[in-house]
């Protein structure tokens, strides 16, 4: 790459989706960290008596963000609802949890201590995180959202920033290499 680019990035209009997805984008990271805490609730308020009222507070929290913020990707939470991928990993995070107990006290070492419910807790927090970004990202692949609407997470991959000089910034696949269709 030699520092400057010589082609100028053009938009190809693309027609109108049938399904009226066009404006969709997929819901942030940091919001399934709200479901991460649900699925450690068990072993949080095993680990801490009054963990329930923290948890009530973030539940509230949820619904607010959800009403609120999130507002316009309602639809992308509806569609996950339904979708019998994200159905599936309900199923399995549930399973997962209640394997691990019953397995664990098969074997005699239940989980009983403060430390051991805080780390059983952080693993299902996380293992929900990631299923489910991991979800939404096979998703939105599916439906061909995913040149357009999926973002790493902080800059979107044809995301173009102004420089203060005018001339626009390289987009994170030019920065890489990548091909640019």
């Amino acid at each position: 790459m030699s520092g400057t680019i010589t082609e100028e990035q053009t938009e190809t209009a693309q027609p109108e989706r049938a399904d009226d997805l066009d404006g969709v984008k997929p819901l942030p990271v940091w919001f399934f960290a709200f479901e991460g805490i649900a699925a450690a609730a068990f072993d949080l308020c095993k680990a801490w008596d009054k963990a329930w009222m923290v948890l009530i507070a973030f539940g509230a929290l949820n619904i607010i963000v959800g009403l609120t913020v999130l507002r316009r990707r309602a639809k992308v939470v509806r569609a996950m609802l339904k979708n019998a991928r994200s159905r599936k990993v309900l199923v399995g995070l549930i399973a997962l949890r209640l394997g691990v107990h019953l397995l664990l006290a098969v074997l005699g070492a239940p989980i009983t201590s403060t430390v051991g419910h805080v780390v059983a807790g952080a693993v299902m927090a996380a293992a929900t995180v990631t299923l489910l970004w991991f979800d939404q990202r096979v998703a939105f692949r599916a439906l061909g959202l995913t040149a357009q609407h999926q973002t790493t997470g902080l800059v979107s991959a044809h995301a173009e920033i102004p420089l203060v000089s005018g001339r626009k910034a390289p987009t994170v696949r030019e920065v890489r290499g990548e091909m640019i269709p």
